[in-house]
């Protein structure tokens, strides 16, 4: 009989081994993915379900790789690519895919709409500061990212503004008294609540005081900086189309929605029943109203409430309604966020000695406005897409504007409206497809701490 001990300890680490070829790799993903579900013949129940999941997989293989195919024949390998004889239609009329000379001899108008050539400089510089701002704000270890994003929302804007119109925009002396009038006002009482004049009442509301009358001052110095003088040309709104709207109405909507959206859920949640019912009021009615018939009440039936003589440009309508309508839709996915906070969170705040505006900016929203970074997201996407109902009220759009070329009978074909769709769509595919992929980024980045 043996002596020898049975029990054995191994007294070095066992050797990485790469994983299997089957499991990584292309072969792996197709093998985890696809085919996994139908190799399972074990049983003659088991081995239907793979049959059926074989000619599943197979019909809705073909279905994809054809209607790619059909965009990559249109687009490219039947597409006419030039016209140096300059033919126009004559040239694309032979092909049965993409005309892209009636695209080459139409982007200026696709991006700027009737802006007046000289002055596109204007519009390139503003595509640049705001190309350059989000970029800068986007990438992770750039220097004084907080600044420059305090810039892109303050800043920015009035400087487009003045690039875009011109500025030396006319202001009533009257505006002048009544904004200034209130400006001082806010901040006067903010400074006695600090101050500790006016009791516990005042000093409860100093948060509210230092807001609202920041606002009225900042907006004040942008109406001076707008209202000066820059020797610029002024250019009509009117003459503004194609993707300059599209960013503009999209820009303004998503900038302005989300500060609006977090007030007015605050507002909604908060314990005050005026503030609580305004809120309520303000976000049920503009969620029960279609995009449609804001741009409608905004465009035609705004001008009736004004005084008489009153002129108020029709972009700019366009722009206020699109920033309310959107602000709703915020203010209950920002609501969604701060429901899902704990109480606990509210209480370990409240036990730190903190207030209210304390306690939301450092500890609440921080975490709210995390849980619904889908969503806050997706109603972006959401109004980027919905600019091109702004065609109904005059304003031509990118899609507006492409429509617009249709009429153009010089390159009238049988492709030149698919032409100009597959246009559109790359361009809005590009943006939200870019809004998404940063979002999934941004998720991943600020749920480190849920990964485990």
């Amino acid at each position: 009989m043996s002596t020898q001990p049975l029990a054995y300890v191994r007294t070095d680490d066992a050797p990485v081994l790469p994983p299997p070829p089957g499991e990584i790799g292309i072969r792996g993903w197709l093998w985890k993915y696809l085919f996994s579900s139908m190799s399972n013949f074990s049983t003659p129940a088991t081995s239907v379900i793979s049959v059926l999941m074989m000619i599943a997989t197979v019909s809705i293989s073909y279905f994809l790789l054809s209607q790619i195919w059909t965009v990559v024949n249109f687009a490219f390998v039947n597409a006419t690519w030039s016209d140096p004889e300059g033919l126009k239609r004559e040239a694309c009329m032979p092909n049965p895919g993409a005309c892209w000379p009636y695209v080459m001899a139409n982007w200026k108008v696709f991006i700027y709409g009737r802006y007046p050539d000289p002055e596109v400089w204007r519009v390139n510089t503003v595509y640049g500061l705001g190309a350059l701002g989000i970029a800068w704000m986007m990438i992770e270890g750039m220097p004084k990212r907080p600044l420059v994003a305090l810039l892109m929302l303050t800043v920015f804007p009035v400087v487009a503004f003045v690039l875009l119109t011109g500025g030396h925009i006319e202001i009533g002396l009257g505006f002048w008294i009544f904004w200034l009038t209130m400006t001082v006002v806010l901040l006067g009482l903010w400074a006695a609540a600090k101050a500790g004049v006016g009791g516990e009442a005042l000093e409860a509301f100093s948060g509210f005081f230092m807001v609202v009358g920041g606002f009225f001052a900042g907006f004040a110095v942008a109406l001076a900086a707008m209202s000066y003088d820059f020797g610029l040309v002024h250019i009509e709104t009117a003459l503004w189309g194609g993707l300059l709207v599209t960013l503009v109405v999209a820009v303004t909507g998503i900038v302005a929605s989300l500060p609006l959206g977090i007030m007015l859920a605050l507002g909604r949640r908060s314990t005050l029943p005026i503030i609580k019912i305004l809120s309520i009021i303000f976000i049920e009615f503009w969620r029960g109203v279609p995009l449609i018939t804001v741009l409608f009440m905004s465009s035609v039936m705004l001008p009736l409430f004004l005084p008489e003589g009153t002129d108020f440009d029709k972009l700019l309508r366009a722009l206020i309604g699109v920033a309310l309508f959107s602000s709703a839709y915020m203010a209950e996915v920002v609501r969604g966020g701060l429901q899902a906070i704990p109480k606990g969170q509210y209480e370990g705040a409240m036990a730190m000695g903190l207030r209210f505006w304390p306690m939301m900016g450092l500890i609440i929203l921080p975490q709210a406005l995390t849980l619904v970074i889908p969503g806050i997201v997706n109603t972006f996407i959401g109004l980027f897409k919905d600019t091109t109902l702004v065609l109904i009220i005059g304003l031509f759009d990118l899609l507006g504007q492409i429509n617009l070329t249709f009429s153009d009978s010089s390159w009238s074909t049988p492709v030149q409206s698919q032409t100009g769709y597959l246009v559109a769509a790359s361009i809005f595919w590009i943006f939200c497809f870019s809004m998404s992929r940063y979002s999934i980024y941004m998720e991943k980045r600020l749920h480190r701490g849920h990964e485990r």
